[in-house]
């Protein structure tokens, strides 16, 4: 797309559009987001406020690298662990690099019959720090290497960083990608007009968010846990008039700690205690938007 003042799909209220029906009159979609992400060891971390790592950095970083670790070889299995007893297949926002490095941990996500989403090659690696003759290449490495190990390419991308460049929706709609997460400005899907392909905006959450609640803005599991289940009711209450869809995004080595993870067990359990909760993959929802569409 050209830079431009506004994105490339209409300015439109929530409050002046048709109504977002869901599958079965439900009033939410769930859509749980898990971040499998790979760090290298030998290889500059970023800081816990998301600094960009420098190349003058010493590595080995082993505390942080250590820490983001535990999500691989621990946490990732206390998520899986509990959403599935909630009966939640999530969606992997997946660094394709875990295909090669860790390919037993995408192995059980697939027999858990989670989406895989792109997600870079590797969390350290920004499309806007990309020279720019080589980010379709990037993309569509990342995305083929996860199909040659899954048997299925993503349909779905969300930008490490949840970093784009002016280019970035060009190349997804090109590599044939149905939706785009990066763009939190909504509680509904919406269409993005990309030369002609269709590409949905599906709402990512950079507020409901282990990673910026907890280790951002130093929130405790328990008020995580409040977040969740406000969101919860007020979308409830709102998805009554107009369907919403509510992002719950997870990092292993933060919420799969001991310490935390009763805390997301408490809140699904406070979900489950209410019927019209649709409980979806992001290709899910993306392909009821489009189905609804014009009706």
């Amino acid at each position: 797309m050209k830079p431009a003042p506004y994105g490339p799909f209409p300015f439109s209220t929530i409050k002046r559009r048709s109504k977002y029906s869901l599958p079965g009159g439900a009033r939410v979609a769930l859509w749980v987001v898990t971040n499998i992400e790979f760090f290298a060891l030998d290889k500059p971390m970023p800081g816990e406020s998301n600094e960009r790592p420098k190349g003058s950095d010493p590595t080995p970083m082993v505390r942080h690298w250590a820490q983001r670790d535990y999500g691989n070889r621990v946490g990732v299995y206390r998520l899986m662990d509990t959403l599935t007893k909630h009966g939640i297949r999530s969606t992997v926002a997946l660094n394709s690099v875990m295909c090669d490095q860790h390919p037993e941990v995408v192995d059980d996500c697939v027999k858990l019959g989670w989406e895989m989403m792109g997600h870079c090659r590797t969390n350290t690696e920004r499309l806007t720090e990309v020279p720019p003759e080589q980010e379709r290449g990037v993309i569509r490495e990342s995305l083929d290497r996860i199909a040659r190990h899954t048997g299925k390419r993503p349909v779905g991308w969300l930008g490490a960083g949840l970093q784009e460049t002016w280019n970035t929706l060009d190349h997804l709609a090109d590599e044939g990608c149905l939706y785009v997460a990066d763009w939190v400005n909504d509680d509904q899907p919406y269409l993005m007009d990309v030369g002609g392909k269709p590409l949905v905006s599906i709402p990512y959450s950079y507020e409901l968010n282990d990673t910026s609640a907890i280790v951002r803005s130093k929130y405790t599991p328990g008020e995580f846990e409040r977040m969740i289940r406000d969101q919860f009711d007020v979308l409830y209450e709102e998805g009554a008039e107009s369907g919403r869809v509510m992002a719950i995004c997870l990092h292993p080595y933060i919420t799969g700690q001991p310490h935390r993870v009763r805390a997301l067990q408490r809140a699904l359990e406070h979900i489950d205690g209410h019927a019209g909760v649709w409980k979806a993959t992001g290709e899910e929802i993306a392909r009821h938007y489009l189905g609804t569409l014009g009706k």
